[in-house]
């Protein structure tokens, strides 16, 4: 995995380092999104590039919001930029987890093989939080309107009570030359039983598995996987799966940040 090699990203400078990054939560902050960064991308994928994410210190304090342009482009990532993100894993009542493949129209890591959905909570009241309790609970609001928006899974079938916050994740990883991910990555696993209507503009195709099917895929050369699920997979997932009808209350609610970059 790639590292970042900065000066630490403080409320005290993090708008003299990021001009574009807003000291305040706010759902009106905007940046624009009609510059060369994104010309020739999918037009729905460039409007959500001007959603707002969480800007946070290395110790995932809030201390500001910025565009998910601004928190993806490779140049800010370098200089220490980071913000906040979740990946949901959700097994069915045979223990198989729901794979997505990204679609191709994705600005970042596009046609790759991923957990069931991977996002961020937006700087608007209900999803973000400043203490870890109220980040989980943003988090959790923040998955069930990302599982309906990408997989089309209603709300009542991923209750906000059915969730299971095990850690945090600190990564980083490029997608290309241009976009990246700097995150500090909130771990969500729910066991649920779901209807799918998947939007194809985010998924092109979704898969239940086995943890030995899981590890067939991966030595399946011709398959990319989005790196923050390599990540996870190749150093914790199985442990947790192995546990997931018993036991996994020993990982859950873990209050250290696992760092991984």
């Amino acid at each position: 995995m790639s590292t970042t090699t900065t000066q630490t990203i403080t409320a005290e400078n993090v708008i003299h380092l990021f001009p574009e990054v807003n000291s305040q939560l706010a759902s009106s902050h905007r940046t624009s999104t009609s510059t060369e960064d994104l010309e020739g991308y999918d037009e729905e994928q460039i409007r959500l590039m001007d959603e707002v994410c969480i800007v946070l210190d290395r110790d995932d304090r809030p201390i500001g919001s910025a565009t998910k342009k601004v928190c993806h482009l490779m140049t800010n990532i370098n200089s220490g930029l980071l913000h906040r993100a979740f990946s949901v894993f959700l097994f069915d009542s045979k223990y198989r987890l729901l794979l997505q493949q990204r679609a191709s129209e994705k600005i970042t890591f596009p046609d790759m093989w991923t957990n069931t959905c991977c996002s961020h909570p937006l700087g608007v009241p209900g999803e973000t939080g400043a203490d870890l309790e109220t980040a989980v609970l943003g988090v959790k609001r923040a998955a069930q309107r990302k599982l309906w928006h990408e997989l089309g899974i209603k709300k009542e079938q991923v209750l906000l009570e059915d969730f299971r916050f095990l850690t945090r994740i600190h990564y980083v990883a490029p997608s290309d030359g241009k976009w990246g991910e700097h995150e500090i990555d909130y771990i969500l696993f729910i066991k649920a039983d779901v209807d799918l209507d998947v939007n194809p503009n985010e998924a092109q195709d979704t898969r239940y598995v086995s943890a030995d099917e899981l590890r067939t895929m991966f030595r399946d050369v011709k398959l990319k996987f989005t790196p923050w699920f390599k990540l996870i997979c190749e150093t914790l997932l199985f442990e947790w799966w192995e546990h997931l009808n018993g036991g996994l209350e020993m990982y859950m609610n873990d209050t250290e940040i696992k760092r991984m970059c």
